[in-house]
């Protein structure tokens, strides 16, 4: 039921008014009608900066969470389970500015989620997304890992 509804400008307005999106600062610029390209932007605000005065850790980490899964639900469809299972952030030099982050699924990683999960074997697929600042520096790196697997009534075996 959900899926008749989840479209890019639904998602992207259910999330731009989600209580943790937005206290974090966190909005969603825009979201490609294919689900294959997000783009994020954390504004620096004075209730989430941290002890140095630039961007709260905690903020950077959930502006990636958990936007290649909700990319990938809008691309799969009703018929796959899709969730994060794991994810690390490396953190290069401090977000002392507004940061963004934009996320892209190629065909070939498409590709190759649909062969792994073609017969109803689990896929883990990693992604890696850099935020950047203003200036299009990179201020962290998040590798995240997700889950995908077809549900029981759809896998062949």
């Amino acid at each position: 039921m959900l899926y008749k509804i989840y479209k890019p400008a639904v998602v992207r307005f259910a999330l731009n008014i989600w209580p943790p999106f937005w206290g974090a600062g966190i909005k969603i610029l825009s979201i490609s009608e294919d689900f294959r390209q997000v783009k994020m932007r954390l504004k620096l605000r004075w209730w989430n900066k941290n002890a140095n005065r630039t961007q709260y850790g905690g903020s950077m980490f959930s502006l990636t969470d958990p936007v290649y899964a909700l990319m990938l639900m809008g691309i799969l469809g009703p018929e796959y389970y899709v969730w994060d299972k794991e994810a690390s952030i490396n953190f290069i030099k401090p977000g002392a500015t507004n940061l963004y982050a934009d996320f892209e699924l190629s065909q070939q990683q498409l590709d190759e989620i649909w062969a792994l999960t073609a017969a109803g074997d689990k896929c883990f697929p990693e992604f890696v997304v850099y935020i950047k600042n203003h200036s299009g520096e990179v201020v962290a790196e998040v590798e995240r890992k997700l889950y995908i697997r077809k549900k029981p009534d759809h896998r062949l075996t």
